[in-house]
């Protein structure tokens, strides 16, 4: 039988990742089946060639014409007021009304005022007039090209270009072992697609921080050691969860003489949970392909876990579910679940007692433990945390953000935690800049810095009573 001319049982053995090229619109996660290797729903990526999908029957079809992009990959710098996309130019509104000039004339006269000045070289408004921006040049410069850089990967992404870098692999070969040593060795030893520049790197990398980094963490093949920033107690609370993650080979299969008893799933508990929460399943579901034998159960608590799901219906609350959680089976490897309430409420009814070192693990992105307007809200559900003896891993936008949450925790727990990993950067940050709406000045990379720490535990010894 000639190519142009295959059956379906032919096509379906074309590999994976040319058939996912070939799809303008792929099936979500959530509607497919139950099963261990899963399609992916991302954005549309480059179809192949008219003469690799030609068949007989398409030979009297006109050609679909691809879209034209909205901004062309050489033309992507536009000034945020002057962007050809509304989005942008909204944002652009947005700080116009809300940041204030960084210029030190403002902080000692007292008199603040809106950026309402764009600057030409980083198309991001940042100083009330063109005067003061040129005052203050040689500060601005500091951050002049990082915000260059943001403006440019911002308008890629509404470009409206194929996106390939979202196209994610899917499961690991058994003796094909994962190197976290950086983006570079995950991404070549994750047979990831190529990546050629440093834009679509920027891209994928804002998204997959997220899990890659949970899974740096709670992975044998680490690249944090006694090292590296590791410590001897961190050691020890990570053998217990790596005990979990990686079971030993039981001859598990697919027909009656190959099933066994599996273990309960290990909970991430992700709390303050945000835009994390919002993430697509299938970015998420990377931490079932680097732990292929274990099962997960994603737990997002925060007031803010569904404001970026405005059309999501939120269950009501029943006595089978008192807190209206919003309950997603990805699979039998993964479920999700969402609360909108603060994690305190939820420790003090006991609703997920008991905890275990072995099965339980706390995520912390961005809290801001030691910001003067959320630490008040953390307050209450420190001590609780410290009660569980579970890991606690920790992330912070910058290093200053990270240096205060760990003031924070050192003033209101001082000898009543350790420390399992010590502050530092984080291998699997986001290389993506991200700029505050409300202070352009001020950029950020998402979790750039990473920490851990745990409820202090006591040896308990025996001694010889006195006669």
């Amino acid at each position: 039988m000639r190519a142009t001319a295959r059956c379906h049982q032919c096509f379906s053995r074309v590999n994976l990742s040319e058939a996912l090229i070939r799809s303008s619109a792929l099936p979500s996660i959530r509607s497919q089946p139950l099963r261990r290797t899963l399609p992916i729903s991302l954005p549309r990526t480059t179809p192949l060639s008219s003469t690799s999908r030609r068949t007989l029957f398409s030979l009297f079809k006109k050609e679909a014409e691809v879209p034209k992009p909205l901004i062309e990959q050489h033309d992507l710098f536009h000034p945020f007021d002057k962007s050809p996309s509304p989005r942008i130019r909204d944002r652009a509104e947005h700080m116009k009304h809300h940041a204030y000039c960084p210029h030190p004339e403002h902080r000692q006269t007292a008199k603040p005022a809106h950026v309402n000045h764009t600057c030409p070289d980083c198309g991001i408004p940042v100083y009330c007039s063109e005067e003061h921006w040129a005052e203050d040049y040689e500060e601005h410069l500091k951050v002049c090209d990082a915000l260059r850089e943001a403006n440019e990967d911002d308008h890629d992404l509404v470009s409206g270009r194929q996106f390939p870098e979202f196209i994610y692999p899917t499961d690991q070969l058994d003796d094909a072992l994962i190197n976290m040593t950086n983006w570079d060795t995950y991404m070549y030893s994750r047979q990831s697609k190529a990546i050629d520049d440093m834009r679509p790197l920027r891209q994928t990398t804002r998204l997959l921080t997220y899990p890659v980094t949970v899974a740096s963490f709670l992975h044998e093949l680490s690249p944090y050691t006694t090292r590296d920033r590791l410590t001897t107690e961190g050691l020890r609370s990570l053998m217990a969860l790596r005990y979990t993650l990686h079971p030993p080979a039981r001859g598990e299969g697919g027909d009656m003489k190959g099933l066994r008893q599996s273990s309960p799933p290990v909970r991430l508990f992700i709390l303050g949970a945000r835009a994390e929460s919002c993430l697509p399943r299938e970015v998420w579901y990377q931490l079932a392909y680097l732990f292929p034998r274990s099962r997960f159960h994603l737990i997002f608590i925060g007031p803010e876990s569904m404001a970026g799901r405005p059309n999501e219906p939120i269950p009501e609350k029943t006595p089978e579910n008192p807190f209206g959680a919003t309950i997603e089976r990805v699979s039998n490897h993964m479920k999700i679940s969402t609360f909108q309430e603060y994690y305190h409420t939820l420790h003090e009814a006991n609703y997920f007692y008991p905890y275990d070192p072995y099965f339980d693990c706390f995520i912390m992105f961005h809290p801001g433990l030691g910001h003067g307007i959320t630490s008040k809200e953390w307050e209450q559900t420190l001590p609780q945390l410290l009660s569980t003896k579970a890991p606690i891993l920790v992330t912070g936008y910058t290093q200053e953000d990270m240096d205060r949450d760990v003031r924070w925790v050192e003033e209101k727990c001082k000898g009543e935690y350790d420390m399992l990993l010590k502050p530092g950067e984080n291998r699997f940050k986001s290389l993506r800049v991200d700029i505050n709406d409300n202070d352009p000045s001020d950029i950020s990379q998402g979790n750039w810095g990473v920490w851990a720490f745990r409820g202090k535990r006591y040896e308990t010894t025996m001694h010889d009573k006195a006669e």
